[in-house]
């Protein structure tokens, strides 16, 4: 007799009986297939998978590197508009080469002009006053009806003065705030000291070039409503408020509006880096 039982691998085991005093049953156990064939089998069955699953899910594309001149495009462009945000809103960095405020800032003939840093932001939430020096556009009877070149001419022309490639705009002036609207200004009392609401003013950053401290004479004025009184420290080498009074001297005063900001620190020359003073010459303080 024989029994065999099939299982899920296609396994046969077979007995025979001893028959009489024949020799011992023997058995043999035989398989579809050996196990190692059958790992060979699904090994290459998951090659063959790999191999076509591949190239949709581990191939990618390198992707293309940008040439180098567009890349250099790209952080010019950043720059620039950075830099014209920056100068726009936040500050500015000025060269006017006029000696009219000796010895503060140089700009005189031979010498290194100074350029200065001009913040703009201080002014956003006051308005300037007495000992400030500021920077501003200068009103027609100033600039002798020059006007100002447009906005990307003007920052161009600025960012090339910067770097001694152009000119200043010329329509631009730096001066200090002597009186604000509402307030009188004469010149002068016994010691040659300009007066303002009757009293003489103290300007310890006043420049006479060796000589005895004595200015040119003008008539009382009373500074109009939302205007400025400015002159130069160089007093007697400066045209200001006093010289461009047209048709009357109120009208030398300059309007608060074109004021660009307020001159803070020397950054050019090195050997001249620096604050530059805001005092007061009405209360004889910062």
């Amino acid at each position: 007799m024989s029994h065999r039982v099939n299982d899920d691998s296609s396994s046969t085991w077979e007995t025979t009986p001893p028959s009489g005093d024949g020799p011992e049953p023997t058995s043999r156990f035989s398989t579809s297939g050996s196990p190692a064939s059958s790992y060979e089998d699904r090994s290459s069955r998951s090659s063959a998978y790999a191999e076509d699953e591949a190239p949709r899910f581990s191939r990618k594309k390198p992707k293309k590197k940008q040439p180098f001149w567009k890349e250099l495009l790209v952080i010019f462009s950043v720059a620039l508009l950075l830099t014209v945000v920056i100068q726009t809103f936040v500050a500015r960095v000025f060269v006017i080469p006029s000696a009219s405020m000796e010895t503060t800032l140089h700009g005189c003939t031979g010498c290194v002009n100074d350029k200065v840093l001009v913040e703009k932001i201080t002014y956003l939430f006051n308005d300037p006053r007495p000992g400030d020096v500021i920077v501003f556009r200068g009103p027609p009877n100033w600039t002798g009806g020059k006007q100002p070149p447009n906005f990307v001419v003007g920052t161009l022309q600025d960012l090339g003065s910067m770097v001694n490639l152009s000119e200043p705009s010329g329509t631009d002036f730096i001066k200090r705030v002597i009186a604000v609207g509402g307030q009188t200004v004469e010149c002068c009392d016994e010691e040659g000291r300009v007066m303002v609401d009757g009293k003489p003013l103290d300007e310890p950053y006043l420049n006479f070039g060796g000589g005895p401290r004595q200015q040119d004479s003008f008539e009382k004025v009373t500074v109009p409503a939302g205007t400025l009184w400015v002159m130069g420290d160089n007093r007697n080498n400066s045209s200001d408020s006093r010289k461009h009074g047209d048709p009357t001297p109120a009208d030398g005063a300059i309007p608060v509006a074109n004021v660009i900001g307020k001159a803070r620190v020397i950054v050019i020359p090195v050997g001249r880096w620096g604050s530059i003073s805001d005092y007061n010459p009405q209360t004889g303080g910062n």
